[in-house]
């Protein structure tokens, strides 16, 4: 019996020294665009035959699914908003109104984290699941991955979170032999795997893989640098673009780290940090269009150095749970268009998501590029820090509050003088007054499973 979707991909080997997984990535824009634009009319096809969901979209937007031929066309179409997705969950569960294959052809389902309510199930069929690999692939070829690795698995594995069995299934695709352990494993369990596998690489979020690395001396005698490691992967939250996090991580590992940026939307990631760790590329343009949208006058952004906006996702070639015009609320900057990699997909940092953004006396604030600061002030700081956002919705007018833990050896006489020092960095960095309290190292939890939460919507009982 054969199985359409393959568990290893059959030339996975010989990529080993290849300088792309993929021809795509390096390929001219312009050829680029016609692969996108000729599978983008197939898809306006496949959801005018399958999506009643879009159907009653387009329809009430006045247009015709063939109308929608080139990238510029698309902006013709509405938005698709998350409440619109889950509303559509709500409506017909477990996959809502936007599924468009037959249920008797979806082989998988994913979850969402649900950080923003309750989970998003994603339907995918044998050939959405294979896309999936592939798109990982992809983005672990790029971040320095080869098949043949293997790689500690210290994102969690549980939940139906896409960092969990679809990043692993990604790995296998490549090659690769996923060690899976996951975050929820535990950080002694996870540690001991290292000592004795000795990965080349690790792949989980930037606040744990410090954890982890932080925990090595004392679990295993021996600092997480000398366990072997090459290339540490991060994503799942801010961080690894952050010059400052970057720089501890690879101190304390002794090893190369470079990012990637995903979601369970659309895949498991699609955007993938190269050696020169100049900004994530985008590595999947033959599957996903991505405009980019100036968020306060909803202009569609050239893909040119500095501009900044949120990156808004058409899929193609996705059945079971295809989305057109998805405001991902990713919020990025571009850093480039260029690179000495070969890649032609534009790089960028993610700064934020929109739905974090906090506007301080009219002045735009990402909780991480809080973080960023704080992390820029260590040793004074521990790097750990808590927004706490106690009023109703994302606006104040008030200074916004802010917790730091110090670093480990100042004395808490120094407090004043620090908070007014990050108070002032605050101001100058980011253009925003901030009342800062300085806290005991360690006075928040530890990373964990969970991604790292900045806001917290009350004052935390603190002594």
């Amino acid at each position: 019996m054969e199985f359409g979707m393959r568990f290893r991909r059959a030339d996975a080997g010989m990529k080993v020294n290849a300088r792309f997984w993929h021809d795509v990535e390096g390929m001219p824009l312009d050829e680029v665009r016609k692969i996108q634009e000729r599978k983008l009319v197939e898809q306006m096809a496949y959801l005018k035959a399958n999506s009643s969901f879009y159907q009653d979209k387009f329809a009430e937007a006045g247009v015709e699914f063939d109308e929608i031929r080139t990238i510029e066309d698309l902006q013709k179409l509405p938005f698709t908003y998350k409440t619109e997705i889950r509303e559509s969950l709500s409506a017909e569960p477990p996959f809502g109104r936007h599924r468009a294959a037959p249920v008797a052809d979806i082989t998988q389902m994913q979850a969402s984290s649900g950080t923003t309510g309750s989970p998003s199930y994603v339907a995918l069929t044998e050939s959405d699941a294979e896309m999936w690999h592939e798109m990982s692939a992809r983005c672990f070829f790029a971040n320095g991955v080869r098949p043949g690795d293997m790689v500690l698995h210290a994102f969690s594995l549980a939940k139906g979170f896409v960092g969990g069995i679809p990043l692993m299934q990604g790995l296998q695709y490549m090659g690769a032999i996923d060690v899976p352990i996951g975050a929820d494993g535990g950080v002694d369990r996870l540690l001991r795997a290292c000592a004795d596998i000795r990965p080349r690489c690790i792949a989980g979020a930037p606040n744990f893989v410090i954890h982890l690395a932080e925990k090595a001396e004392e679990m295993l005698g021996a600092p997480a640098s000398r366990l072997g490691v090459e290339r540490v992967v991060v994503g799942g939250e801010p961080g690894g673009g952050i010059p400052a996090i970057r720089t501890k991580i690879e101190k304390l590992w002794g090893a190369k780290c470079t990012e990637m940026l995903g979601g369970t939307d659309l895949g498991v990631t699609y955007w993938a940090e190269c050696d020169e760790q100049s900004g994530m590329h985008m590595v999947n343009m033959d599957y996903i269009i991505t405009e980019l949208l100036h968020p306060d006058t909803g202009e569609i952004l050239a893909w040119e150095d500095g501009a900044k906006g949120e990156m808004i996702y058409t899929a193609l070639g996705r059945r079971a749970s295809p989305l057109v015009r998805f405001r991902s609320g990713d919020f990025i900057e571009v850093l480039g268009t260029t690179c000495s990699c070969g890649r032609t997909g534009p790089k960028i940092r993610c700064t934020g998501r929109t739905d974090d953004m906090l506007i301080v006396r009219g002045a735009n604030v990402f909780p991480s590029a809080i973080n960023s600061v704080v992390n820029e002030m260590v040793p004074e700081t521990n790097g750990v820090m808590r927004v706490v956002a106690d009023f109703e919705g994302h606006t104040t007018q008030e200074p916004l509050k802010i917790i730091v833990e110090r670093g480990p050896a100042r004395k808490p006489e120094g407090d004043p003088t620090l908070k007014k020092k990050i108070e002032q960095r605050m101001r100058d960095a980011l253009v925003f007054k901030a009342d800062v309290r300085i806290v005991d190292p360690d006075t928040f939890e530890k990373p964990g499973a969970a991604k790292v939460a900045f806001v917290l919507r009350k004052y935390p009982d603190l002594p």
